[in-house]
């Protein structure tokens, strides 16, 4: 950058001292009839002559340096050049690897995408068929008869996965000839519990989709009229005095309805209570089969502790009994011992006597202790011999 400045300076002091010569050359013209003039004019002319010198050096000076710029100016084109080349490698190469990266996540994110989209079709299709389920279903609510079996049907479902097999009866027949959905097995008290399936829709229907006041107030009353009638057969039918338990419970499979007769028909509650027909819905029924069950569990445990106590004081009769027997084979012991050291204490006294006749001289045997031992009199014997007094066997 300076020398391009140095150099515009020279081209215009190159100009400046042109514009001078000329000037003095039309100065010269003009004056040369005096004398003084043409002396001024010459002392000019020879300033002019060492000023075009200086301008020829600093113009040699300044193409020289023009051409040093030229070739610094060169180089660094061509530096510049080959690290742009370099650079734009490197860009591309990048831009190459990401468009290729980019591509294979296109790629990915449209199968994925195809994934996704044949598993909304699927859902769709599911959709469509549950759909066709929910009307089917509504069709089957219409029919009163369908939806006695619709209830029946969770209701032995529920049952079925709590209870075991043994704590129940689908469809059990009573002494008075009626039928139960469900007869739960408990012990008395409190006894066995009916339990009767009741779908009270219509009148919910209406109920839901009354408009005026009027509707509605139609609606509650043939709604609080059916459950009324439903709590009267089920406490007539299936609460029978020493056959089962004081009370019953009225299966409601939807927990709609069972939610609206808490919420809106407190008396149908009260009803209930003083008939001992206890309003469950699925969920309540879950949590109350799930008490049954314990209480099931607890009655063969208590059994059970029973056979056990039995068993442990038939245990107990054996172990003193045992007890007996190791006392009378210990007596045994004693006296076998007693006998073992008495004989042993007689086999020492033997062998003390056979060691002690061992060592005698038998010339002259002393009669009196042969006949102390043996009971009878010895040979006669000249030799007087003397001998050991022996001990008495015991």
């Amino acid at each position: 950058m300076s020398e391009a400045v140095i150099i515009l300076a020279a081209i215009a002091a190159v100009a400046a001292i042109a514009a001078l010569i000329m000037v003095l050359r039309g100065q010269q013209g003009r004056n040369a009839d005096t004398d003084q003039k043409d002396s001024e004019v010459a002392a000019r002319a020879d300033a002019l002559a060492r000023a075009q010198t200086e301008v020829a050096q600093a113009q040699t000076e300044i193409v020289g340096r023009l051409k040093t710029l030229a070739e610094t100016q060169a180089a660094a084109q061509a530096a510049l050049t080959k690290t742009l080349n370099d650079r734009l490698d490197t860009v591309s190469k990048g831009v190459g690897e990401r468009l290729q990266a980019g591509a294979e996540k296109t790629a990915q994110s449209l199968g994925d995408l195809k994934k996704h989209l044949n598993v909304i079709d699927q859902a769709q299709k599911n959709i469509v068929e549950l759909s066709q389920q929910v009307v089917g279903l509504q069709d089957l609510l219409a029919n009163k008869q369908s939806r006695g079996a619709f209830g029946e049907h969770q209701l032995t479902d529920l049952v079925k996965n709590i209870l075991p097999p043994s704590a129940y009866k689908i469809q059990a027949t009573m002494s008075n000839g009626k039928r139960a959905d469900c007869l739960i097995l408990l012990p008395n008290p409190p006894g066995d519990i009916a339990v009767d399936a009741k779908f009270p829709l219509e009148g919910y229907r209406a109920l839901r989709n009354a408009k005026s006041d009027q509707e509605k107030k139609d609606a509650s009353r043939q709604f609080r009229t059916d459950l009324q009638k439903h709590i009267q057969d089920i406490s007539e039918k299936y609460i029978l005095p020493g056959e089962t338990a004081e009370s019953a419970l009225m299966f409601l499979p939807a927990e709609a309805v069972y939610a609206e007769i808490h919420a809106n028909f407190p008396e149908i509650v009260d009803a209930s209570y003083r008939a001992h027909v206890w309003i469950v819905s699925p969920t309540t029924l879950m949590a109350t089969l799930t008490t049954v069950r314990a209480i099931l569990k607890d009655a063969r445990m208590a059994e059970q502790t029973q056979v056990i106590q039995k068993e442990i004081h038939t245990l107990l009769k054996d172990v003193i009994r045992l007890d007996d027997r190791v006392g009378n084979l210990r007596r045994h012991f004693t006296h076998a011992e007693s006998d073992i050291k008495e004989i042993q204490t007689s086999s020492e006294k033997i062998s003390r006597r056979g060691e002690r006749i061992e060592d005698m001289q038998i010339e002259d045997v002393d009669v009196a202790a042969v006949e102390q031992v043996t009971g009878a009199a010895p040979l006669p014997s000249t030799d007087e011999t003397p001998t050991l007094p022996l001990e008495p066997l015991n």
